[in-house]
């Protein structure tokens, strides 16, 4: 395992190095990093990455350099946020902002799996039992889903007025679909406005079945609709990969920008009105937005705590996984 994460580390540190070199910015939220700033920081992290793997080869995996492992984890999951917008605009067709940011979000996500693969790759290997029967998160784990789906009533109620040809806050759906367009939509993603179809309501609702599919038995076993896969038990990774991607990236979004909305909304800083007829009326949709994705970011960070719980291996009364 330390091999392989030694190969992405190098590749890493390569890929931040020539970024440096050409003045490419990797980092563009907020500007706080300029462009040869940013590439020299992706390839600090390669490199701590590409000593620590080798010293784990030739000394084997200490509490020291285990430390270090999760620091480099810990860092590529800063430097993957965001990859999920990528992944939605690339799904309905759109180009990315930066492609060279883009594909730092994805190797920082492969580094941050690789780094905390071999964090715990020292781990013993016991003889693992069968994987535990199908079960239900716990009552608590339950409720967080539904805040999660509930949060996300208004965003949905919001959207679909849009999409409608409604107005809200100001803006009709025509003005909407404008907007959407100027700010490069694909043919895709207005085509369903066009359908009365706002992608991200679907988006969403594809959420909220993640969701429930974490707290609940059904999500894993394939059910008996599936070819092939029927009764089968679902791999780990299918639920939990998505869940981590979107926890990470809607929890810290949502929750800065809650904390942006309240912060505007007791006048300490100023909403701007951007598309919207009044700075109010930004601030209402921001209040929706940003308080969806700051709860359901969290409720699935719980409902993926619960699915990993529930669906480790044990082997002799000793978590093995």
């Amino acid at each position: 395992m330390d091999r392989i994460t030694l190969s992405w580390a190098l590749v890493y540190a390569g890929f931040g190095l020539v970024c440096a070199l050409k003045g490419t910015h990797l980092f563009p939220y907020g500007g706080v990093l300029g462009p040869r700033a940013s590439g020299w920081a992706v390839t600090a992290v390669g490199t701590l990455a590409a000593l620590t793997c080798t010293a784990v080869s030739r000394y084997g995996l200490r509490p020291a350099l285990r430390t270090l492992l999760w620091t480099v984890c810990g860092l590529s999951g800063l430097a993957a946020f965001s990859l999920l917008m990528d992944v939605i605009t690339l799904m309905f067709g759109q180009g990315v902002d930066s492609w060279a940011s883009a594909a730092n979000h994805a190797l920082a996500a492969v580094g941050t799996l690789l780094s905390a693969g071999t964090a715990r790759s020292a781990r013993p290997c016991l003889p693992r039992a069968a994987a535990p029967a199908a079960s239900a998160a716990p009552r608590p784990h339950q409720l967080a889903a539904w805040a999660g789906t509930v949060a996300f009533l208004p965003y949905a109620a919001m959207k679909q007025i849009w999409a409608f040809g409604g107005t809200f806050a100001g803006i009709s759906g025509a003005q909407m679909s404008v907007i959407s367009e100027r700010n490069g939509a694909s043919g895709i993603w207005l085509t369903l406005e066009s359908w009365g179809l706002d992608p991200t309501m679907l988006l969403a609702a594809l959420g909220v079945f993640l969701l429930w599919g974490l707290v609940r038995p059904w999500g894993q076993v394939f059910p008996r609709w599936t070819p092939f896969l029927r009764g089968r038990r679902v791999p780990r990774w299918l639920p939990l990969a998505p869940s981590l991607i979107g926890a990470a990236t809607l929890a810290p979004y949502g929750v800065l920008g809650v904390g942006y909305a309240v912060l505007a909304t007791v006048d300490v800083v100023t909403m701007r009105s951007g598309d919207f007829p009044t700075p109010q009326d930004a601030l209402l949709v921001t209040w929706i937005g940003m308080a969806a994705f700051a709860i359901y970011g969290c409720a699935l960070m719980v409902g993926a705590r619960s699915y990993w719980l529930r669906t480790r291996t044990i082997s002799r009364g000793i978590d093995s996984a």
